[in-house]
């Protein structure tokens, strides 16, 4: 890919595999980004590449972001944020399968309807203002996991 950075990020299988660390390519935008957490910086991550099912890309991505930027109790939001990203759109309209790690950590907090589903990649951000990704790795695992404690799918 032209322009193109490669960062490490978490990685949440759908099945029963652990949390890893996977690479996550991000492609530079020729246009100037938008105000979408996950574009400021100048590049458009492919999370698509480890979701399975997507629909097919026209226009818009077939999956959609959480910004993570403060954990349930905190006053002072993270001084390094992450993006979590999503599988939005199926490519036979059926739903995506239920995040079994995801169900499993958050016990009687769980709730089916408003479950994470799909394989979920969680970048992390340099700054606040997610002005450049930067790697994540295993130490930021038990944040990200904290917070998928308490947040459910929109």
């Amino acid at each position: 890919m032209e322009h193109s950075a490669s960062y490490q990020a978490i990685f949440f299988p759908a099945d029963d595999r652990l949390p890893h660390l996977v690479t996550l390519t991000a492609t530079r935008l020729r246009t100037e980004p938008n105000s979408g957490a996950p574009y400021r910086c100048g590049h458009m991550p492919h999370p698509e590449v480890f979701m399975e099912h997507l629909a097919d890309a026209r226009g818009a991505p077939a999956w959609s972001y959480t910004a993570i930027d403060r954990l349930e109790g905190m006053s002072q939001p993270l001084a390094r944020p992450y993006v979590l990203f999503a599988p939005a759109a199926a490519r036979d309209g059926q739903p995506f399968p239920r995040n079994t790690y995801v169900r499993d950590v958050q016990g009687a907090f769980y709730e089916d309807d408003r479950a994470w589903r799909g394989n979920i990649v969680v970048a992390k951000y340099a700054d606040l203002q997610f002005s450049a990704m930067v790697d994540a790795s295993m130490a930021d695992f038990p944040i990200v996991k904290n917070w998928l404690t308490t947040h459910r799918a929109e």
